[in-house]
């Protein structure tokens, strides 16, 4: 039971969490990247490789930041404070709820640029602009939208207005609201891509593609995409799980929550490349395009599909869903630490961050245009946001709070917040403590390209090495010897 005040608001159920948390994780890059990493590194391999990631990693991740939300009741700063004040540790470790909510921020400053293609691609298929347009005429067309500052800049403001209108309505009113149909209605038209790819005369190879087993492709690299996919793919060190985590209903399990949201952002991705693919396959083109497979490469099949620009709509109505459910996360933790400590409204506070939010994704998006030379150690302002969220704020948060979860709070209190058999808890300790941090340490050594892992030679010095350090955690915190032993 947890000894903090009850949040001004809750979720009205567990599913609204599942399906927030869901939306939050699902974004563009789930609806483009995994489907493609998946096909590339060993299809069912690789699905085996990321799901055995999601449960060493994104899992007991996630279950720890949920616990210090729902725990601590609040943002991730006051969440962090009050939890580790509890346990009577410094306050000082509440700036890693500081960096979260900062990461967040950052993240969608950049985002709401890339999240108003989306919009801007559904209203060109709307308007008829990709009528008759050729694989030259799609690249030109993309050029042009970012080149505009003024076209760019609408549709990223609209993104901008939209999350803001969404967050200030409340997390019942207009969080839970919102996601309940729009996670759903994602689904449903999921499925209808896919009953259309049945019959396109690409779903065979768009199955094998995704779905053969070939563990001769699950290279180093492969299984590197896939540790690294399960850490970022489900929103974790963002500020944006932790904050929605402290709206969940104190009899919800969060084990099973957690376990739920891991499934369905699985599930949903993969159901992406189902979608996807046999569109891709059916018109002769490759899926290995990245971004230009969303916007340059499906909008051209869509011309030379039967009833494409209805499948057209769909697919951009649904990106753009998923654009949106992941904004709204990301501004969570600021609208909330504004709420909390500054007294001031929810709406008010929902627009005081967007117009600060506008005004650094302003910045990011002229990026592409007026300010495409304004770099700084050969980066602009939009590659800045993105190398220090991606490969700095992101993997150092997620460490820090898996090292404070595992070796500083006093073991009571999340044994307490999860309410874990003794059996499932030692289990969620050591992963905490020693899988989780190795996997950590592993994805940020190889987004700074300071070391290149090559499991297939190394795997026994990694298991060594995780030896090692679980016998020095062993003999450093004796309490972990009595959990295993319950």
């Amino acid at each position: 039971m947890t000894t903090n005040a009850q949040p001004r608001a809750q979720w009205l159920g567990r599913w609204g969490f599942v399906l927030a948390a869901t939306g939050s994780a699902v974004g563009l890059g789930n609806i483009w990247k995994f489907p493609y990493i998946t096909g590339e590194y060993g299809g069912g391999a690789f699905v085996l490789v990321y799901l055995a990631c999601i449960l060493a990693v994104g899992i007991p991740v996630m279950m720890t930041e949920i616990a210090f939300g729902r725990r601590g009741r609040g943002s991730p700063i006051d969440a962090v404070r009050r939890v580790v004040n509890e346990s009577g540790r410094t306050s000082a470790w509440s700036l890693l709820g500081w960096m979260a909510m900062l990461c967040g921020f950052m993240i969608l400053s950049f985002y709401a640029v890339v999240a108003g293609w989306s919009f801007a691609y559904l209203w060109k298929m709307l308007t008829g602009v990709f009528a008759g347009a050729g694989a030259d005429d799609m690249v030109g067309i993309f050029v042009a939208n970012n080149e505009n500052p003024l076209n760019l800049g609408f549709w990223s403001t609209l993104v901008v207005v939209a999350t803001m209108l969404i967050v200030g309505k409340g997390v019942q009113a207009g969080i839970e609201r919102s996601v309940s149909w729009m996670m759903p209605g994602m689904v449903v038209m999921l499925a209808i891509l896919i009953g259309y790819g049945v019959f396109s005369g690409g779903f065979g190879e768009a199955w094998r593609f995704l779905f053969a087993f070939n563990a001769g492709s699950l290279s180093s690299e492969g299984m590197l995409a896939a540790l690294g996919h399960a850490f970022f793919t489900l929103s974790l060190a963002s500020g944006a799980i932790l904050t929605y985590g402290s709206y969940l209903p104190a009899r919800a399990s969060i084990a099973r929550t957690t376990l739920t949201v891991a499934a369905a952002d699985t599930l949903v991705a993969l159901m992406a490349g189902l979608a996807i693919f046999p569109i891709i396959f059916a018109n002769g083109m490759s899926p290995a395009e990245g971004p230009g497979l969303i916007f340059m490469s499906l909008p051209l099949a869509f011309q030379a599909m039967p009833l494409g620009t209805l499948f057209g709509i769909l697919f951009f109505v649904m990106l753009s869903m998923a654009a949106l459910t992941s904004s709204i996360s990301m501004v969570e933790a600021t609208v909330s630490w504004l709420t909390d400590n500054k007294g001031i409204s929810r709406r008010a506070a929902a627009w005081g961050t967007g117009i600060v939010l506008w005004v650094v994704s302003t910045l990011a998006m002229l990026s592409f245009n007026l300010g495409a030379d304004w770099t700084l150690a050969g980066r602009n302002v939009f590659d800045w946001l993105d190398y220090l969220t991606a490969r700095w704020m992101m993997p150092l948060g997620g460490l820090g709070l898996v090292l404070l979860a595992g070796f500083v709070l006093k073991s009571e209190i999340l044994r307490d917040e999860l309410g874990l058999s003794p059996r499932s808890h030692a289990l969620w300790l050591f992963a905490v403590r020693y899988l989780a941090p190795l996997g950590i340490l592993v994805i940020f050594a190889d987004a700074l390209g300071v070391a290149r892992i090559e499991f297939g030679l190394h795997w026994p010095w990694l298991l060594a090495t995780l030896v090692v350090i679980t016998l020095i955690g062993e003999l450093a915190c004796p309490r972990l010897r009595r959990t295993f032993q319950g």
